[in-house]
């Protein structure tokens, strides 16, 4: 009987090991998870690698059910995000924020349902590309669904926010202490910050070390990181070594001087993207990667806020259809490639170890065939027209100078625009023919570093297979109308 009840309790002690992830991650590190790409990884793939990594805190842009539906049973804490595009109704209509905390939060608040803990509502919302459009109806909006939460009997679990770009306060002085909000939005962020002081919710922003290195190339390379003194900045007593620091401080200065310094701080999206620019590639991603979780296992903070923080890598994996107006590494910010599969090693438990995430199991790719420049083709400029259609309603971010497919010839430089066009859209025939001047092939063209890809299948719901379908239509009548011109 003892040697039953024994190998009993083994069975379970076995069962729960299996059940844990073998992957150890600092307390306070979560990931966004992202979903503009053709053929998104099915969301319940992607939930059990995010098991797998031991990562416990995700981030999403929406409320998507196909996504929150992944995460039922498994007590990862999610923050979701309210789009801009329904910040100004939000605004106006109570009824309409009740509506959408009943049906986009409270649903899901249930014994087995998704631990959601923080709603973002925009995202970016201030930048100013945006020319001021969401001034004057993101602060209501998070007035309104707040109230609806509370009505809903859910305000003590669940925080009102909205992430904020790092420009929403002025890092033009070298020093931290120069910080103050923007003087167009300073009314509106008096009122945000004194809001997210009232709920005690944090403050959500990005901080991006990449794009100071990216919008200068005369910034020092070293400051971007956080593994080298070669230069340093004093500034109140206070001695700071890299940029993410001095911009963190920055916006504890800013929070200062609105009259509420000890509103918590939480980063929204912080990374390193691997391709699309020449500072954008695996080993700078490694390193900054390895610098920043170091110290966050280290609870080191900021001079200015030392201690622990909570934070949301940026991003999971690669979006082959985020927009490329702030630059080609845009589509390039996973620590996971589009298909799930690590990009380089890195470790979440900011020992330094060289070690490789666990990535996606299950996932099921297209045919091995590629789409590629016919060899029949001896005047390329024939091809021109169809490689610049083939780059605008694909992604050719690869291609650029010191990027992963930088050293391709020109005719290799189509056959990469064409085969990524063809694999955006299912590898249609119809996407391969490029005026003739495009053949499949069923030969790995891939050349060194750069590597061309085969889609996979999404598990996107009726809803994402029709948008395919629509966008498959509109294409076929594109290259028709091309052959006619």
């Amino acid at each position: 009987m003892a040697r039953i009840e024994f190998l009993m309790c083994a069975i379970i002690i076995l069962a729960h090991f299996q059940q844990c992830s073998c992957q150890e991650v600092v307390q306070g590190v979560g990931v966004n998870w992202g979903l503009l790409a053709t053929n998104p990884i099915d969301p319940h793939i992607v939930v059990n690698m995010i098991k797998d990594n031991g990562i416990k805190r995700v981030k999403i842009f929406d409320t998507d059910p196909w996504i929150l539906g992944a995460f039922a049973g498994t007590d990862i804490e999610v923050m979701v995000g309210i789009p801009n595009d329904q910040l100004k109704k939000l605004s106006k209509d109570m009824d309409e924020a009740e509506d959408f905390v009943k049906h986009n939060v409270s649903k899901h608040m249930h014994d087995g349902g998704v631990n959601i803990r923080y709603v973002s509502v925009g995202n970016e919302a201030f930048l100013k590309s945006y020319g001021g459009s969401y001034i004057g109806t993101t602060f209501p909006a998070m007035q309104n669904v707040q109230k609806a939460i509370n009505k809903a009997g859910l305000g003590d679990k669940i925080k009102v926010t909205t992430a904020l770009n790092a420009d929403v306060y002025d890092t033009s002085s070298d020093k931290p202490s120069g910080g103050n909000f923007r003087a167009d939005i300073s009314d509106v962020m008096k009122q945000i910050v004194q809001f997210l002081d009232e709920n005690k919710s944090p403050f959500l922003v990005n901080i991006y070390p990449f794009l100071s290195l990216y919008q200068n190339e005369a910034f020092p390379k070293d400051y971007a990181f956080f593994d080298s003194s070669s230069r340093t900045i004093t500034d109140d007593n206070q001695q700071y070594t890299n940029v993410f620091d001095a911009n963190f401080d920055t916006l504890v200065w800013s929070l200062k001087k609105v009259g509420h310094p000890d509103v918590s701080i939480m980063i929204g999206e912080i990374g390193w993207p691997t391709d699309g620019h020449h500072h954008a590639n695996p080993d700078n991603a490694k390193r900054f990667y390895q610098g920043f979780l170091k110290k966050m296992a280290n609870k080191e903070g900021s001079p200015l806020r030392p201690g622990p923080m909570n934070v949301y890598l940026f991003g999971l994996v690669d979006e082959n259809l985020k927009s490329v107006a702030p630059g080609d590494f845009e589509r390039h910010w996973g620590i996971f490639h589009f298909d799930g599969k690590p990009k380089f090693p890195i470790d979440l438990s900011g020992k330094g170890q060289d070690k490789w995430l666990i990535g996606a199991k299950g996932v099921r790719y297209l045919d091995r065939k590629w789409c590629v420049l016919s060899q029949d083709v001896k005047n390329l400029s024939a091809a021109y027209g169809s490689l610049s259609f083939a780059c605008e309603a694909g992604d050719c971010t690869s291609l650029c100078y010191g990027c992963s497919c930088g050293n391709l010839d020109v005719p290799g430089n189509i056959s990469y625009a064409y085969n990524q066009f063809f694999q955006m859209n299912q590898q249609s025939v119809e996407a391969c023919n490029f005026e003739g001047t495009g053949t499949i092939v069923t030969k790995d063209p891939s050349n060194g570093s750069c590597v061309f890809p085969i889609e996979i299948y999404s598990g996107g719901s009726m809803l994402r297979g029709g948008i395919h379908i629509v966008r498959s239509m509109l294409i076929g009548f594109v290259l028709i109308f091309l052959t006619f011109i």
